[in-house]
C-alpha cells in the first residue's frame, strides 16, 4: 500500500498583517514540504521473496495564503454568537461525542400513525389525513429506503435553513421544504428523463419564466439559492390561483391545466383526495409521497432515523463575487480544498469554470474562512488564474471551437479516467452529465461528453481524406488478415477507425484504412 508521509510541519492558515503588492502573482506565499513516498515491493532472493521497501523522497510545492487578523476576528465572532444560540445543534442534528447505535425496523402501529398525522395536520396548512394509502406509502419509506433517508437528512441539514429563509420570505409553509427531495433527492444537478434539472426540477421554458438563466457556463437551475428563490415564486403563484396548498403541490409537477381538468372531471370537488384518481398517475403518487417524506422527517427522532450532520453548514459558508475568470482547478490549486468540494457548493457552473459576462454577478462559494482569505489575496489569485490560462494556450477558447455536445460509444477497455483524459475533461463530469452512480461501463454503452479537446485527437493522428482507403470485407476475412494486408495496420487500429467494439464482421462491409 501506498503512504504519503509529511516530513514537514503541519501547514496551517494563520493568521497575518497587511502585505504589499507590487507584484501580484509573487505575492501568493508558498512552502516547500518534503514527501517520502514508499511501497512494498517483492524481492527474489535466492528462491525466496523477501518483501522490502522502496521509498524516494522529493519535494512539492503548496500555497500558504494568510487572512488579514481583524477582518478573521469578525468571522469568528460571528460564527461564535451563531452557534453559541444553541440553534445549529438542532438546525443541523449534529451531536458531538456520542454516537447513535441504528433502531430495527418496527412497523407503526396504525393507532400510532393516525394520532400523529393529526398532530401533523393541525400544525400545517396541508391536509395530513389518515388513509390507507398514506400508510403503505409510509411503511414502504420506513422499511426499504431507511439508508437513504439518513443521507437526505445529512443533506437536508444544509440546504433546509436556505430552503426555510426564501420559504418564509415569499409567505409560503416552511413544510414546503420536503418538496425539494421528492423532486430531486436534494441533487442540486439532477436532471430527469424529460430535462427538469435542479433541486426544484424547473423545466427550461418554466426556469426562463422565473428568471433562471442557462447557457454554456451556468446553469441557475442548479443553482440552490437562485432556484428555491424561483420555486417558491411559482408556488405562491399556483396557490393565489387554486387556494389550496395541496392542489398547489399537484400543479407544480403536472401543471395547473392537469389539475383544472381533474376538478372538472370530478364534477367540481376541490379536495385533492377527491380528485386524485382524475390525476395522471405520476402525480397521483406525488402528495403522499410528499406527505410521507414530511411525517418522516418530522418524526424522526420517534423513527430512529438521524442525521450526521452537514460537511460544511450553509451558515458556515460565504460567497464572493467573481471578478475574473477562474477554474475550480485553479480555486482547488490554491486554496487546498478538494475539487469536490467546490463543485458541491458551486453546482451551477457547467464546466468547472466561472466565467465573468456583462451585466452578470457571477459569485464562487467556499467555507467562510476561506473567503476571508480568497478576498485578501484576490488580486494575486486572479493574475495567478490568468498565468495559469495563458500557459495552456487558452484552453477555453477551444472550446468555443469544439463541438459541444459528442456521443461516445464505449469500446473494450474503456474506463472512465481514459474517456475523461481523451477529451480534457473529468470523470465526475462525464458521470454527472450521463446520471452515473457507479464507475462502471459497458462495451457498447452511449456517454455524452462535452470535449475540451478536439475531438480527433492532435493533427499527428488524424489523417487527411487523401490517406484513407476504403476496404470491402470479404467473406472469410478477420480484423487481423485485414490488418496483415496493409503495412503498419494493427487490429487495435481499424478498430478505432471504424468505431468497432467487437470483431465480427459481415461480407460487404465498408472499413476505412488509414494509409501512412
Amino acid at each position: 500500500m501506498k503512504k504519503l508521509l509529511f516530513v514537514s510541519s503541519i501547514l496551517v492558515f494563520g493568521l497575518c498583517t497587511s502585505y504589499a503588492q507590487d507584484k501580484p502573482i509573487d505575492s501568493l506565499k508558498k512552502k516547500n514540504l518534503q514527501v517520502i513516498d514508499s511501497i512494498t515491493v517483492q524481492k527474489i532472493t535466492g528462491d525466496l521473496p523477501k518483501t522490502v521497501v522502496a521509498t524516494q523522497v522529493k519535494d512539492t510545492m503548496v500555497f500558504s495564503l494568510e487572512d488579514m487578523a481583524n477582518a478573521r476576528k469578525v468571522d469568528s465572532l460571528w460564527l461564535q454568537e451563531l452557534f453559541s444560540t444553541g440553534r445549529f445543534e438542532e438546525m443541523y442534528g449534529t451531536v458531538q461525542n456520542q454516537t447513535y447505535d441504528p433502531l430495527p425496523y418496527k412497523e407503526v402501529p396504525t393507532e400510532v400513525l393516525k394520532q400523529r398525522l393529526a398532530e401533523l395536520n393541525a400544525r400545517t396548512p396541508f391536509n395530513v389525513e389518515y388513509n390507507t394509502s398514506l400508510e403503505r406509502v409510509i411503511n414502504g419509506y420506513l422499511k426499504n429506503r431507511r439508508n437513504s433517508l439518513s443521507r437526505l437528512m445529512s443533506l437536508s441539514d444544509y440546504y433546509f435553513p436556505m430552503f426555510e429563509e426564501q420559504l418564509d420570505r415569499y409567505g409560503l409553509p416552511l413544510e414546503m421544504k420536503y418538496l425539494a427531495i421528492v423532486e430531486s433527492a436534494l441533487d442540486p444537478r439532477a436532471v430527469s428523463r424529460v430535462g427538469a434539472t435542479g433541486l426544484w426540477q424547473f423545466m427550461f421554458s418554466t426556469g426562463k419564466m422565473f428568471g433562471l438563466d442557462v447557457n454554456s457556463y451556468v446553469d441557475e437551475r442548479s443553482d440552490p439559492t437562485m432556484a428555491t428563490e424561483a420555486a417558491s415564486k411559482y408556488l405562491f403563484s399556483l396557490y393565489n390561483s387554486l387556494e389550496d396548498w395541496d392542489l398547489a403541490l399537484a400543479a407544480y409537477n403536472s401543471g395547473p391545466g392537469n389539475v383544472a381538468k381533474a376538478i372538472r372531471r370530478s364534477g367540481g370537488k376541490r379536495n385533492y383526495w377527491n380528485i386524485r384518481s382524475y390525476l395522471p398517475r405520476e402525480t397521483a403518487g406525488y402528495v403522499p409521497a410528499f406527505l410521507a417524506t414530511m411525517y418522516i422527517f418530522e418524526y424522526a427522532d420517534e423513527l430512529g432515523l438521524k442525521s450526521s450532520g452537514p460537511q460544511v453548514p450553509f451558515i458556515a459558508t460565504d460567497t464572493v463575487k467573481v471578478k475574473k475568470m477562474i477554474t475550480f482547478d485553479q480555486i482547488a490549486e490554491i486554496t487546498s480544498i478538494p475539487k469536490e468540494e467546490i463543485e458541491y457548493l458551486n453546482p451551477s457552473y457547467k464546466l468547472g469554470i466561472i466565467p465573468v459576462i456583462k451585466d452578470e454577478n457571477y459569485v464562487l462559494r467556499l467555507p467562510i474562512d476561506q473567503i476571508g482569505k480568497f478576498v485578501t489575496h484576490e488580486e494575486a489569485i486572479y493574475a495567478y488564474a490568468e498565468k495559469k490560462l495563458n500557459e495552456r494556450e487558452k484552453p477555453l477558447d477551444d472550446v468555443k471551437d469544439h463541438p459541444e455536445r459528442i456521443r461516445y460509444r464505449v469500446r473494450s477497455g474503456d474506463y472512465l479516467g481514459k474517456i475523461a483524459e481523451r477529451y480534457g475533461v473529468g470523470v465526475s463530469q462525464i458521470k454527472r452529465w450521463n446520471g452515473l452512480r457507479s464507475n462502471r461501463l459497458r462495451v457498447g454503452q452511449r456517454l455524452t461528453i462535452h470535449p475540451r479537446k478536439p475531438v480527433g485527437g492532435s493533427s499527428k493522428t488524424t489523417a487527411s481524406t487523401n490517406n484513407v482507403k476504403l476496404y470491402t470485407v470479404r467473406n472469410g476475412d478477420s480484423l487481423w488478415s485485414i490488418s496483415q494486408k496493409f503495412p503498419g495496420v494493427t487490429v487495435e487500429k481499424i478498430k478505432n477507425w471504424n468505431d468497432i467494439s467487437g470483431t465480427n464482421l459481415k461480407p460487404g462491409m465498408k472499413l476505412k484504412i488509414q494509409k501512412g
